[in-house]
């Protein structure tokens, strides 16, 4: 492992510096290049998610419609060409949960066993589950054709209807606001330049990057804030996912502006994720001589 890797690793290690070093040390990283497969797949899949949603929404304002949320993006697929697309979708989702369960399995952020790193491995293992909740409405999309109205804004109505709902809804809201903080946070620092090698194309698209990663932050704090809200009022009149925050964005003074800005920056979530496909770095899986991001601009 190069002392680059490391160094940049370091810097935002969850354990000790020393714990980190014994850890890359004592592997061979022939032994996981088997994971790396599964790395591109699952960061490949969820940029389609992200550009398929972002891009069918900018296509509808263009159009004078309304920008759609992730079901109706998907259900925009179901058919012809777009049913293949949807296929690599559902493959991709899926194969991004497989490779969050077997990153966190193997350790191989190197993390260790430490508080900090057992935290951030169960959050992958929750973002893995996520993400196969999504491929399975990808799934749905596609072999029902009846899925239409029946997607999250039921299962809210439902929880927000007993006592134990309304927490377990108001636990979702609080964990979604952490989730969002994670990601406004990462791009604010830009943590995620440690994770990617460094080339041409990274260093010049790295404002790029950061301002895809905030996007994604906004849209899941959005997210996070209104189920709190459906929680507090005991109701749930407000749909979830990616299509609540449009549709809030639209009922407030210059909506469709804010709306139209915020597809162009999940399109740059998008690109993040693209990038993370084809560039991104795992430890345990990186031969010696690597050079992070972080290293070539300079983090210190």
């Amino acid at each position: 492992m190069s002392d680059h890797l490391k160094s940049g690793l370091a810097n935002r290690a969850l354990p000790s510096q020393q714990t980190r070093d014994e850890i890359l040390d004592q592997i061979n990283p022939d032994d996981f290049s088997w994971a790396i497969p599964i790395m591109r797949a699952g960061y490949g899949g969820r940029a389609l998610v992200y550009l398929t949603i972002a891009g069918t929404s900018l296509w509808s304002i263009w159009q004078g419609g309304e920008a759609k949320g992730t079901t109706a993006a998907l259900e925009w697929l179901d058919g012809g060409w777009g049913t293949i697309v949807l296929l690599f979708i559902i493959l991709g989702l899926a194969a991004y949960a497989l490779w969050r369960v077997v990153d966190s399995i193997w350790d191989l952020e190197a993390y260790g066993r430490g508080m900090k790193g057992l935290v951030a491995r169960t959050a992958m293992i929750v973002t893995g589950l996520i993400h196969l909740v999504m491929a399975g409405l990808a799934v749905t999309v596609l072999i029902d054709h009846q899925s239409e109205g029946r997607s999250g804004g039921g299962t809210l109505t439902e929880l927000a209807a007993s006592s134990t709902g309304t927490m377990l809804l108001g636990a979702a809201g609080l964990l979604t606001l952490g989730a969002a903080g994670y990601y406004l946070h990462k791009a604010w620092d830009e943590g995620y330049r440690v994770h990617l090698r460094a080339n041409q194309l990274t260093r010049r698209l790295n404002t790029l990057l950061k301002l895809g990663v905030a996007a994604n932050g906004v849209v899941i704090g959005v997210i996070g804030a209104l189920i709190l809200k459906a929680a507090m009022s005991a109701s749930a009149e407000n749909p979830d996912g990616i299509g609540s925050v449009f549709d809030w964005l639209q009922e407030q003074v210059f909506g469709q502006i804010l709306v139209t800005a915020l597809c162009l920056g999940l399109l740059g979530f998008a690109l993040f994720c693209w990038i993370n496909a084809l560039y991104r770095v795992v430890p345990k899986a990186s031969q010696s001589g690597t050079e992070t991001l972080g290293d070539a601009l300079g983090d210190n």
